[in-house]
């Protein structure tokens, strides 16, 4: 499991605030421990309300979304698009959109608490189908174009797919590989169908099935940095919207 940031934040806050609360009604120090900690408090607060509730950063940490997103990109997602939740208990307190097809999306898989990162290729009620790496929806091809210029990783292929309207770019094998062979369900309601982009490297539902609503964390929009080893410096050239 990896290790849960928001919870470590969202208890230090509470006792930083705690000793606030003590320097102010008890202790009233002007210096020591209890007057620094709880010094702290307003600026946790601050970060945990903005990552909580308006945007958190993640790194990508594996080539499952190659080639929209690759490992050691840097990526701004969106906490209040799909809903506001409460930190921690993940329970939503104002509803304001829904997924849509297409949406790169971070979310907690139904079989462990770890942040995942995948794309919405089913809503509830589809009927999702890949048929030697070609992906159909309720029946209807999902049509896919090559890009012969992009670099591809070897006996792979970059192309172009579109999810009704979502023009989006993704790596597939030239020999459809288990995952992209024949593979068909239905999508329950209040459930989502996501899959990796680089199609034939990517756990996701046709593993361990459709995510439920309540584990969604939040829709990727942007790239901010790319920075895949800890001496290198930073690279800014893949700053932009995820499409």
């Amino acid at each position: 499991m990896d290790l849960n940031f928001e919870l470590i934040l969202t208890v230090i806050f509470l006792l930083s605030a705690l000793f606030w609360l003590l320097n102010k009604f008890v202790v009233r120090q002007t210096e020591g421990a209890v007057e620094f900690v709880g010094s702290l408090a307003p600026v946790l607060g601050l970060v945990l309300i903005l990552r909580s509730f308006v945007v958190e950063p993640f790194q990508i940490p594996s080539s499952s979304m190659v080639p929209t997103l690759k490992v050691g990109d840097f990526i701004l997602v969106s906490k209040w698009t799909y809903g506001i939740r409460l930190p921690v208990l993940r329970n939503k307190i104002i509803d304001v959109e829904s997924p849509q097809r297409g949406d790169v999306m971070v979310f907690f898989p139904p079989h462990e608490d770890r942040y995942f990162i995948k794309r919405v290729i089913g809503l509830p009620g589809d009927e999702i189908h890949v048929l030697d790496g070609v992906l159909y929806i309720n029946g209807e091809k999902m049509s896919q174009k090559v890009l012969p210029d992009e670099p591809s990783a070897p006996r792979s292929v970059v192309m172009t797919e579109n999810l009704d309207g979502v023009e989006h770019a993704i790596q597939k094998r030239l020999l459809a590989t288990r995952l992209s062979q024949n593979f068909t369900a239905v999508v329950p309601a209040g459930h989502y169908f996501m899959m990796g982009d680089n199609r034939d490297n990517s756990s996701d539902s046709r593993v361990w099935g459709p995510v439920p609503e309540e584990r969604i964390v939040g829709k990727a929009f942007a790239r901010w940095m790319f920075w895949d080893k800890f001496l290198s410096l930073p690279n800014f050239d893949r700053v932009g919207k995820i499409n």
